[in-house]
């Protein structure tokens, strides 16, 4: 797989995505579309998307897409899933020739479900067997690498500008009610397939522009959890804090925000409500090591809805607007008006405010 060299690059990255409320199933044609204006803040080293709703035949059914070394770590890793899961379908992900994307691995997907007999013995719900498993075969099988794994979504990248990654994986004949995508500029870190931009776990996927100055800090914690970092890129250990504090911890989604992007302590005493300072302390004393630090600005992907952030100084851009039942979200308002001439509504988000779209409850099947 192809990987950087040891220069340092100055930052850019460009990030997008664009939700319809009622759930009506857009191609990928717009959001590789909203990448276009912003191909100055890219260089060729990474780029992706994530796309919800794509797999209804699926929907009930982890999609697992693995980038694979070689033929015998194919046949590796498939013997370890066989072990864990119901493998219901495998195939190669379909992709087109692309002069721009070179040295691409062996690209597959699995629609499995897990052994119901084996997540009893491990005395896990699935999502925690499932998360299990994608860190053991990213730690214990060289030349496996887990990029996706939730229910009905996939995440697609490659190194190479994210145009040229949307034509690739024909991201134009998959439809999905919600899609991201994410343009890369790596500055400390490789750049190398299994390190662009979506990371994702199980419906979990982030797109970040930015740098994680608290990056050590946030990956110990998360690794005495059973989070492995392996792909090599800063990014990663967001999707896992996220994770951990929605799923393992229960929280909302402001919750969630208020961690990773706190306020700082003057802000939260001068909140007039009690309950909201109270809260806000609360969740600062509690998990300090998950306070990301760094200029950041971030989109969240789940099954029926997204959730944008800035940090808390707000040292990035992101804006959005809106037309009809459709959210666009992105770094410049060129690339929104590349998918909506006529959007309406644009604005700026706070930093650390973050901006939560929902799809309509049942419409995402």
């Amino acid at each position: 797989m192809l990987k950087e060299g040891q220069v340092r690059i100055p930052a850019g990255c460009a990030i997008a995505a664009v939700i319809s409320r009622e759930g009506r199933r857009m191609t990928g044609e717009a959001i590789i579309d909203a990448m276009r204006p912003m191909h100055a803040r890219s260089n060729g080293l990474g780029g992706g998307f994530a796309a919800y709703g794509i797999y209804p035949q699926y929907r009930d059914l982890y999609a697992f897409h693995l980038f694979f070394d070689d033929r015998a770590v194919r046949k590796e890793c498939e013997a370890f899933l066989k072990e864990r899961f119901e493998l219901v379908h495998a195939e190669r992900i379909p992709t087109r020739q692309t002069p721009a994307i070179m040295d691409e691995p062996m690209i597959w997907r699995y629609f499995a479900a897990p052994l119901a007999s084996a997540v009893a013995a491990m005395q896990v719900d699935e999502k925690e067997y499932v998360m299990r498993a994608v860190m053991e075969i990213n730690t214990r099988l060289p030349g496996s690498y887990v990029f996706s794994s939730g229910k009905n979504m996939g995440s697609f990248k490659a190194v190479g500008y994210p145009e040229d990654v949307g034509a690739f994986y024909r991201l134009e004949e998959y439809e999905g009610y919600c899609w991201t995508a994410h343009g890369r500029y790596p500055t400390n870190t490789p750049g190398w397939w299994g390190g662009a931009h979506p990371f994702s776990l199980l419906d979990y996927s982030v797109v970040h522009n930015g740098e994680i100055s608290s990056y050590d800090a946030n990956r110990r914690f998360m690794e005495m959890f059973g989070y492995k970092c392996t792909l090599q890129t800063d990014t990663e250990v967001i999707t896992y804090i996220l994770d951990y504090l929605l799923r393992r911890q229960g929280m909302t989604l402001r919750e969630a925000a208020a961690v990773i992007a706190a306020p700082f302590w003057s802000t939260i005493e001068a909140k007039e409500d009690p309950r909201e300072r109270e809260t806000a302390a609360y969740l600062r004393k509690v998990f300090p090591s998950l306070l990301i630090t760094g200029p950041f600005s971030i989109i969240l992907g789940f099954s029926g809805g997204l959730m944008a952030l800035n940090d808390r100084l707000k040292l990035r851009s992101m804006v959005v607007g809106e037309k009809a039942d459709c959210v666009y979200i992105a770094s410049e308002e060129a690339a929104i008006r590349a998918m909506a001439p006529d959007a309406e509504k644009i604005w700026s988000p706070a930093g650390g405010e973050p901006v939560i779209v929902r799809v309509k409850e049942g419409a995402c099947g």
